[in-house]
């Protein structure tokens, strides 16, 4: 038999989605299980998107352009005006989600061996984009007791070498919900453009920010205008996840030529999610709004239950909709396994993503979890009822 390659050996398994045979054998069995696992939000698509789609009138579903459609492109710069954001149609190449905007990215500015630097815990899927190119993590780690905050700048500093080529972060923050300053993007700016390195940007969550604090765009920020390169999407803004349309942004000319090569030999982004991604510009304000107040009463559910329960550490996220907390427990992959083989609490369990996956520094992340708070409150506070349960119930118990 063939043997797999060396990098397909060494890439990491989804922390999001690894446990999910588990899940549906737990459900074959008759236990309702609450997913607190995946960021997929529960809020209904905008209307007039799916309507959009529905209304199409193909006689040949062709390929889009590589770099989407000029209309959308140029309604997208629109929306970034909105945001203070002055860019033109020709700043944005339309990919397969941000994931495919991010592995694009590290393509066209990083070489096999070189380094990357990213705050930790960090979305489990850069450490598999990074193994696929080439790519080295190194690794800064933020800490729980100031909630996830920006790690001290000289920190950056040691990790940086020859081989250095970018800094990135997510802002605000999957796995954490922190919401970044706009002091921590001007420190941020200053090292980047001391050591001349990229600064990446994954913004898929900027409209999600709580307590009257305010988001900062890389792309507002003076003097990145050949250094900041922003991933963004319709996923969650729109809860459209299924459209698959996300898009990189950037004023680097250079860049956005390499990721045309790219995006051509790719062929084009999908021409229905094309579709549904025009059409949700045209949403009123109020969707956003609306979403936004219903993902922070579902968040003051979720911390101040989380609070009340023993022996767990819960930092108050500024923005997403995500926690990541830390749980009186020997071993977090354990212990989700267990929520769904051996316990059950009234018929119902809950799934939730291990901690350890979302750390490229061995050993972290064991007694931690991320919680997705995308459930109705109801739910929500079943789900705690269950995960309060279940904790007094752990025989790996700390």
């Amino acid at each position: 038999m063939p043997n797999i390659s060396d990098r397909g050996q060494i890439l990491p398994s989804s922390p999001i989605r690894k446990l999910v045979p588990y899940a549906d054998a737990a459900k074959q069995q008759g236990k309702k299980i609450y997913h607190l696992n995946i960021g997929q939000p529960d809020i209904p698509t905008p209307k007039n998107a799916l309507q959009a789609v529905r209304e199409s009138d193909f006689e040949v579903l062709a390929y889009a352009p590589s770099a989407g459609t000029q209309q959308y492109r140029s309604k997208l710069a629109g929306y970034y005006k909105k945001l203070g954001i002055e860019l033109d149609a020709s700043n944005f190449i339309t990919t397969t989600g941000a994931s495919e905007a991010l592995s694009f990215a590290m393509i066209s500015c990083l070489n096999p061996g070189d380094e990357l630097i990213v705050p930790e815990p960090f979305y489990a899927n850069y450490n598999g984009f990074s193994i696929a190119s080439g790519i080295q993590v190194k690794p800064i780690t933020a800490s729980i007791e100031n909630g996830f905050a920006l790690p001290p700048i000289q920190d950056f500093e040691q990790q940086i070498t020859s081989k250095t080529k970018g800094i990135l972060i997510c802002n605000p923050s999957n796995p954490t919900g922190y919401l970044y300053s706009k002091e921590e993007l001007l420190q941020l700016r200053d090292i980047v453009l001391k050591h001349d390195l990229f600064l990446f940007a994954d913004e898929v969550y900027r409209e999600f920010a709580y307590d009257g604090k305010e988001f900062h765009s890389v792309l507002n920020i003076e003097g990145l205008e050949n250094h900041a390169v922003v991933f963004d999407s319709i996923s969650k803004r729109y809860s459209a996840c299924g459209g698959r349309i996300g898009a990189l942004v950037t004023r680097n000319k250079d860049l956005l030529a390499t990721v045309m090569k790219l995006a051509q030999a790719r062929l084009s982004p999908p021409t229905f999610g094309l579709i549904v991604a025009e059409a949700s510009l045209d949403v009123p304000e109020s969707y956003i709004t609306e979403g936004i107040a219903e993902y922070n009463r579902r968040r003051e559910v979720l911390i101040r239950r989380l609070r009340a329960m023993d022996g767990v550490v819960a930092p108050n996220p500024g923005g997403a909709f995500y926690a990541f907390v830390q749980l009186p427990i020997d071993d977090s992959e354990k212990f989700c396994q267990w929520l769904l083989e051996d316990f059950d609490h009234n018929g119902a369990s809950v799934m939730m993503a291990p901690g350890s996956g979302f750390y490229a520094t061995k050993g972290l992340g064991k007694q931690e979890v991320r919680i997705a708070y995308v459930l109705n409150e109801t739910d929500l506070n079943v789900a705690m009822d269950c995960l309060e349960a279940a904790l007094k119930a752990y025989p790996g118990r700390v």
